[in-house]
């Protein structure tokens, strides 16, 4: 069993408003494990105490998937059907509803590039709750605009900060910046990004209780990398977004 609202959440992790539709997942030791990648993006998410049996289940169509879950409640009662060894449906019940999954083949699915994670970060910030609610706002107030310039800078006491503009980086156009402190050990970093991909993963993880975010500014290949790690008691993610060309 597992409860509808916390399975819907896993979901939204990786599905990030339709960036990631075809995945696998992968259950192992009733841990539930789901990685996507596209050119310059990768996620991956944790569910612990998932209990089903070991196996790879394609999932095609993740937006149909939700539809179906979202007219559930409580807790769900979840079994696959196989046909020759192969995964073929999902089978999913709470108290009222009795609903199938159709499958795909997993090796339809997708081939998944995963990106190391950063080692020796130029900027390694914890992020609050509060922190992830603030830089939705930022993004939402210039919903237009699609372009963020994450720099690192000092304040007026000297002190290390990263700050968030959202906006045009025409001066004469409007903006927003949020600063954020933590450990940053390089300076005159300026690197753009999507606005509107880092809102979607902010606000698919803003019911985590802790998050990290890590910049490098000159990995092999990528020439600047944001990693974003998010947690819960049941739920980890991470974030992998390489900058704007």
């Amino acid at each position: 069993m597992i409860n509808q609202k916390l399975l819907t959440s896993v979901i939204s992790k990786y599905y990030l408003n339709g960036m990631f539709s075809q995945v696998k997942w992968r259950i192992k030791d009733n841990t539930l494990t789901i990685y996507a990648s596209e050119s310059g993006r990768a996620v991956k998410v944790h569910l612990k105490n998932f209990k089903f049996e070991d196996c790879e289940l394609g999932i095609f169509d993740t937006y149909k998937l939700s539809k179906l879950l979202s007219i559930c409640n409580g807790e769900l009662l979840i079994t696959a059907e196989k046909t020759h060894k192969i995964y073929t449906r999902l089978h999913i019940a709470d108290s009222n509803f009795d609903l199938n999954y159709a499958l795909a083949d997993i090796f339809v699915i997708p081939k998944v590039k995963y990106l190391p994670p950063i080692e020796n970060p130029h900027v390694d910030i914890d992020l609050t709750v509060e922190d992830i609610d603030a830089l939705i706002k930022a993004k939402n107030a210039l919903s237009d605009q699609s372009n963020l310039l994450v720099k690192t800078t000092t304040d007026l006491d000297g002190t290390p900060t990263c700050e968030f503009t959202f906006g045009d980086i025409d001066d004469y156009s409007n903006k927003v910046t949020y600063t954020l402190k933590g450990d940053i050990t390089k300076q005159n970093v300026e690197l753009p990004f999507d606005s509107d991909v880092l809102k979607n993963i902010f606000s698919a993880n803003k019911d985590m209780t802790q998050g990290k975010l890590k910049i490098e500014d000159t990995p092999e290949e990528y020439i600047g990398l944001i990693q974003l790690n998010f947690y819960s008691e049941d739920i980890e993610t991470e974030y992998f977004i390489t900058r704007n060309e």
